[in-house]
């Protein structure tokens, strides 16, 4: 548990009170700021104060910082594929089929159950039910994630995804053959109007950006370097299907059965390039193609062949 007392300088220009603090409290990310205000922790002169309140020059700003709750989750001790790891983060090669984090239906089983198990310091980093979590990959979805040990290192990793100068790198088979072989789409992405539980792309959705490349033409299929500059839900998955070659195996946005033997979406977190919260060193984490995805990349191949 700690607090800070906070007096703004005389001169500063006004702002929004939560971009304030995370400027003036560099080892708590933008988002535990704004759940400390919403949760009333942040006082501005004496008074309980709103995320969008404007402070300036002379302004007083109490900020208490409780101490992490116990996690409510019971950490699950199973095996991690670990690509590194040091005193701020853990990076894991993610396998497909494991659920982020707790959700209905997803009670236990899951990868934060995993992460509990092996370093129970995260519990409280970023939050009670995603310790840690600084970005999300898909159930079917493998590959790198970066999971970050303190709060200061979250902040760090959280704000080089959000300003995009870290590196993000997917491969991808999808049904057909892009044109042109290399593009970049920019199309807005938001809830399905009908379909709630899906993404779709819509006007009024966030802004969101892909760039692909192809590495491999195959049977009826096009080997993809997928490289997405923004992080929306299901991003890759909706911007492809949208130009017409959804993602093989993927039975949300294309067909389950578009590649014989692949039993979910041929889409891998290939490699991910951040600086690291230390030191600043620009570093690459790489996860090797998957088991599965390999022979099913075998197969295709095989089959121009033939």
């Amino acid at each position: 548990m700690s607090d800070h007392t906070i007096v703004v300088p005389e001169g500063t220009a006004a702002q929004r009170l939560d971009r304030y603090l995370a400027a003036a409290l560099p080892d708590l990310s933008r988002t535990r700021i704004q759940g400390l205000i919403a949760d009333g922790h942040v006082r501005v002169r004496g008074r309980t104060a709103r995320a969008a309140l404007r402070v300036g020059g002379g302004q007083r700003i109490d900020v208490h910082v409780p101490a992490p709750r116990p996690s409510r989750l019971t950490p699950e001790h199973r095996s991690l594929d670990v690509l590194f790891e040091n005193d701020d983060l853990l990076v894991v090669n993610k396998p497909a089929g494991v659920v982020m984090h707790p959700a209905p239906g997803h009670e236990t089983g899951t990868l934060v159950h995993a992460l509990l198990g092996y370093a129970p310091q995260l519990a409280g980093i970023g939050g009670e039910e995603r310790p840690g979590i600084v970005h999300r990959l898909d159930k079917d979805t493998s590959g790198v994630l970066v999971v970050a040990k303190n709060e200061r290192a979250l902040r760090a990793v959280a704000g080089q995804l959000q300003e995009r100068t870290a590196h993000k790198e997917y491969l991808a088979v999808v049904v057909g053959y892009p044109e042109p072989a290399a593009g970049t789409i920019s199309l807005p992405v938001g809830r399905h109007p009908r379909y709630r539980q899906l993404m779709a792309v819509v006007a009024q959705g966030r802004a969101a950006t892909t760039g692909y490349r192809t590495l491999e033409t195959l049977a009826g299929h096009t080997y993809l370097r997928v490289l997405p500059e923004t992080g929306r839900t299901h991003q890759i998955r909706v911007h492809l299907a949208h130009i017409g070659h959804p993602v093989a195996g993927d039975a949300t946005y294309g067909r389950g059965d578009s590649c014989p033997g692949l039993e979910r979406q041929f889409l891998h977190a290939s490699r991910l390039v951040i600086r690291l919260p230390s030191t600043g060193q620009p570093t690459t984490f790489d996860a090797p193609l998957p088991d599965d995805l390999a022979a099913a990349l075998a197969h295709l191949r095989g089959t121009l062949r033939g």
